[in-house]
C-alpha cells in the first residue's frame, strides 16, 4: 500500500481575502495570529478529509504535528503516524521542506499538501534536496491565493477522488508544472510566471492538470478583448454596482472607460465611474450591502485552466456573491479563451453550496454583441 504524507500550510490563503495577492510568509504568521477563526486552510483541508474518509481508500496517513495537519486527520478519524513536529507557531516555511524531507527518508510514496504556488514550490525544494522529485507523487488540496501549478485538485473533494483513482489504478502518474510567480512583481500588478519544478503529479478529471497559461497578445486578441469591454460598457447601467475581477479582458472595459483599473486586482465601479480600486474582501462586501440599486460581478476565466471565481480574486468571496446574486455574474472571454477552454469553465470558491448554484450552463461575452453558451462545472 502507497504510504502518504499529509500536511498543511497554515497561512496558506490568508491574504487573498485581504486583496495582497499572496501571502508572504511574515505577513501571513500575522494574520494567522489575528485570526478570529478557523484558517481557510484548514477548513479546506477538512474538506478533503471527509472525502477520503467516506471513499475508504485510505485508512492510515503520515502527517506533521504542530498545526501541520496531524490534529485534523486524526479529528477525522485516520490513522496518523507523525513524522515530524514544528516547534515553533505559527509554523515556517523552513517546516515544510524539513517535514517532507522527513517523510521521505520514512518511506513516503504520495506526498499531498494544502496550499498554493508558494507550498507547491516549498514541496518541490524538499524533493530535489532528497534526490526524489522523479519517484514522488505529489497532489496539492487548493487552499492558496494563487494555484497557477498543474498539479492541484479542482477543489478539495475532487483531490480527494484523483488521490483514490490512482490508488486502485484508475487513474496513472503523469508530469506536473511547479510554476514561480515574482512575488514582488505580482505586488506591483504585474504577472511575471516561469516553470520552477517538473514533478511527478496525477492524471485524472479531478486535477487542473494545466498551468495557468498567459494571455495571447496579437492585434486581432487585443481588439478582440475592445469589442467585448464596448459591449459592456454600452450596457453598463448608471446607478448600478460593478464588481470588476482580474484579467487583461475586464481591465479592457476601464481602458474603452478612459479610466484606471488594476490588472491583477478587483475593483468597484459605480456605473462608469470607480469608487475603489484594488479593493479587499471586506470593503468589498460593504460597498455592495450598503448600494441600493442592483449589483454585477465581471469576471473572466484563468487561461488553460477556466477557473472565474475563487482563484486569484478571493476578495469575491462567498458572502459577496450571494449578496450580488449569481445570476448577476457576467463572463466575458475571448473567442480564443473560450475555444482553448473547450468552452468549459470551473469554481472553486470555499462554498460547496454556492460552487453548486454556480455551476451548469452560463452565457460568456466572447464579442461584440455575441454570447456563446459554457458549461461551469
Amino acid at each position: 500500500m502507497a504510504r502518504i504524507l499529509f500536511l498543511v500550510n497554515p497561512i496558506a490563503g490568508l491574504g487573498g481575502p485581504r486583496g495582497l495577492r499572496g501571502t508572504d510568509e511574515d505577513i501571513g504568521r500575522r494574520l494567522l495570529l489575528e485570526y478570529r477563526s478557523e484558517p481557510p486552510a484548514y477548513a479546506r483541508a477538512r474538506r478533503f478529509l471527509a472525502r477520503l474518509r467516506k471513499l475508504g481508500c485510505v485508512k492510515k496517513i503520515m502527517s506533521v504535528a504542530g498545526g501541520m495537519g496531524a490534529e485534523l486527520a486524526r479529528s477525522e478519524g485516520f490513522d496518523v503516524e507523525v513524522v515530524y513536529e514544528s516547534r515553533e507557531w505559527p509554523t515556517r516555511s523552513t517546516d515544510t521542506v524539513s517535514a517532507v524531507m522527513e517523510g521521505i527518508s520514512k518511506g513516503v510514496d504520495i506526498v499531498v499538501f494544502v496550499g498554493g504556488d508558494g507550498t507547491a514550490r516549498l514541496v518541490a525544494d524538499a524533493l530535489v534536496k532528497m534526490n526524489a522529485i522523479d519517484r514522488i507523487v505529489v497532489l496539492g488540496v487548493p487552499a492558496g491565493v494563487k494555484m497557477y501549478s498543474s498539479i492541484f485538485g479542482v477543489n478539495p473533494e475532487a483531490a480527494a477522488d484523483a488521490l483514490c483513482n490512482f490508488l486502485v489504478g484508475r487513474a496513472v502518474a503523469c508530469e506536473g508544472e511547479v510554476v514561480d510567480v515574482d512575488e514582488e512583481a505580482f505586488r506591483r500588478d504585474e504577472l511575471r510566471l516561469k516553470l520552477y519544478a517538473l514533478v511527478k503529479s496525477i492524471c485524472a478529471p479531478g486535477v487542473v492538470g494545466i498551468s495557468k497559461q498567459p494571455s495571447i497578445s496579437t492585434s486581432e486578441e487585443e481588439e478582440n478583448k475592445l469589442a467585448i469591454a464596448r459591449y459592456i460598457v454600452e450596457r453598463m447601467e448608471k446607478c448600478s454596482l460593478y464588481i470588476l475581477g482580474p484579467g487583461s479582458t475586464v481591465a479592457a472595459i476601464a481602458k474603452v472607460l478612459g479610466k484606471p483599473k488594476t490588472l491583477l486586482g478587483v475593483d468597484v465601479y459605480h456605473g462608469h465611474v470607480p469608487v475603489a480600486l484594488n479593493v479587499d474582501e471586506e470593503t468589498l462586501y460593504k460597498l455592495v450591502t450598503n448600494h441600493p440599486g442592483k449589483k454585477y460581478i465581471i469576471v473572466t476565466p484563468i487561461g488553460g485552466q477556466g477557473f472565474i471565481l475563487g482563484r486569484g480574486n478571493q476578495q469575491i468571496s462567498p458572502r459577496v456573491i450571494r449578496a450580488v446574486g449569481v445570476d448577476n455574474v457576467i463572463v466575458v472571454a475571448t473567442w480564443s479563451k473560450i475555444r482553448s477552454l473547450r468552452y468549459r469553465l470551473r469554481v472553486d470558491t470555499g462554498d460547496p453550496e454556492l460552487d453548486d448554484a454556480l455551476r451548469g450552463y452560463r452565457r460568456v461575452v466572447v464579442d461584440y454583441n455575441e454570447e456563446v453558451v459554457a458549461k461551469v462545472e
